[in-house]
């Protein structure tokens, strides 16, 4: 699958490169993911600020089964996002979607520009539904789903674990790839993001 870099330009004029992890990128994303503050890793599925997590992350590099994609600016990565496509035949129209954003970048449409290249990786594959999965402590992240036209589908009482051992309900968002795309272009125009290609 073909996903060519891109640079975008942030409101500020702060100019980031998006392009697919490569197997290269184990140091700047385990530092990346160290930087996050340690309340939003809480949230993440995987225990990201250890190395053997992002090493086999990166050995096991598969974009039929994970697409991964990075935000780069002067060779630190600021953002990481990743599409989950599904195994089971009656589900492959089905893919999940990750994204943690550096805090410094977030409200400035970095994310959106992330998620929507791989809504387009989520077209080429004809994914016609995408999913996110949220803890309902993640308030701000529920809203951005709704920004993007994600819908609350199901909440699973204590279905997640934080770190700490508490529980938590599981949050189950879905949206149409179609009404993404809408949704994204407005929320991209809004916050004056631009592809410089």
């Amino acid at each position: 699958m073909e996903m060519s870099p891109k640079t975008i330009q942030l409101k500020d004029q702060t100019k980031i490169l998006i392009r697919p992890l490569t197997k290269q990128d184990g140091p700047a994303l385990l530092k990346f993911f160290k930087e996050v503050p340690e309340d939003d890793r809480l949230f993440l599925k995987d225990d990201v600020s250890k190395k053997e997590v992002v090493d086999g992350w990166i050995s096991a590099l598969d974009f039929k089964k994970v697409f991964p994609m990075v935000a780069e600016k002067d060779s630190a990565i600021l953002g990481d996002a990743t599409l989950h496509f599904r195994r089971y035949r009656w589900q492959r129209h089905i893919a999940e979607i990750r994204c943690v954003v550096a805090k410094e970048y977030q409200k400035k449409g970095l994310g959106t520009a992330l998620m929507r290249e791989l809504v387009s990786v989520a077209e080429q594959k004809n994914v016609s539904k995408i999913q996110a999965n949220i803890m309902d402590t993640q308030k701000s992240a529920q809203r951005a789903f709704e920004r993007l036209g994600f819908k609350k589908e199901a909440e699973l009482r204590d279905f997640l674990m934080d770190c700490s051992g508490r529980t938590h309900n599981l949050i189950l968002m879905v949206n149409d790839v179609s009404e993404i795309w809408r949704q994204m272009e407005d929320l991209l125009i809004l916050y004056d993001v631009k592809t410089m290609y």
